[in-house]
């Protein structure tokens, strides 16, 4: 039976060859494909299977995909089809989350109105900010605990069991140009180690993964040492397959080098990279705001 319009828009034509799509799918070359499909045809032959009363159907639709993966002018429209979808799946998640902000936001006013709280605005204003100026302290301690403990590797999360630190025993050092920052939305519990270094694999090799271990719900965020610059340069490249999740790079500054040369400040100070110094540069500020908002009210 042919497939409607519909069904042939939903159609991705790279993964009926068994091929990467997105981004990766786009750069492949035409041998690539034609490689594909060879495999492709011979697997799923209908004569190979004689007793699926859907080898026909299958078998004619990888022919179909391959033909249209080969014409260099529908397979351009394709791409531009797939990235469009990408996009507006990529709204459509940040509109959701926007309105389940608006939601959690207007049920926790409900539950402060519930529990007496004063209607007074002023009142509300000025407990909010202190509570602001709770967390933004917080975040601060959370955040110097977290860079001691990557210092010294107390902390470390492993993807493969153990503790790794920034550099070998051996004087080894890390490029920071493998380095990644990665960022989610939700607990650090929301994704693990091992969740992790199976979405970056496909990038090239995953050498650490070091999440960082914080009491906020709503944020969590982690160290990706990849194999190569290169795996790391891709995996920035393609970020938005990693959707939810944000990767930044770690800017280099000369590598990480050995404990056994290094003072416990500069270690800290390698460990954390432009990104680290960008962000407590940030909470700090917000704290000093925060003091000055509540001084004056």
């Amino acid at each position: 039976m042919a497939a409607t319009g519909q069904e042939e828009d939903d159609i991705d034509h790279y993964e009926v060859l068994c091929l990467p799509s997105g981004e990766e799918g786009a750069a492949l070359t035409i041998e690539q494909i034609e490689k594909a499909y060879r495999t492709q045809s011979r697997q799923r032959h209908p004569d190979k299977r004689p007793d699926d009363p859907n080898a026909t159907a299958d078998f004619q639709r990888l022919s179909s995909s391959y033909k249209l993966l080969r014409d260099e002018s529908l397979r351009r429209q394709f791409d531009a089809r797939l990235r469009g979808r990408r996009e507006a799946a990529a709204r459509a998640a940040a509109a959701g989350f926007k309105r389940r902000k608006a939601v959690s936001d207007l049920e926790e006013r409900e539950r402060a109105a519930a529990a007496g709280q004063p209607a007074n605005p002023e009142e509300l204003a000025k407990r909010e900010m202190k509570q602001k100026a709770a967390d933004i302290e917080r975040e601060l301690k959370e955040f110097q605990n977290a860079k001691q403990a990557a210092a010294s590797g107390a902390a470390a999360t492993s993807a493969y069991g153990d503790k790794k630190g920034g550099a070998s025993q051996d004087g080894v050092k890390t490029d920071k140009g493998k380095i990644l920052k990665v960022t989610w939305d939700g607990s650090a519990d929301s994704y693990t180690a091992a969740k992790l270094e199976e979405l970056f694999q496909k990038f090239g090799k995953v050498e650490d993964i070091v999440i960082k271990t914080r009491k906020s719900r709503s944020k969590g965020s982690a160290i990706v040492v990849m194999g190569t610059k290169e795996a790391a340069v891709l995996a920035i490249q393609n970020h938005f397959s990693l959707f939810p999740l944000n990767v930044a790079p770690v800017q280099e500054s000369g590598g990480l080098p050995a404990r056994s040369t290094q003072t416990h400040e500069s270690r800290t100070s390698n460990i954390d990279g432009t990104g680290f110094s960008d962000l407590e540069a940030s909470v700090f500020r917000k704290l000093q705001e925060a003091q000055k908002r509540k001084q004056c009210g």
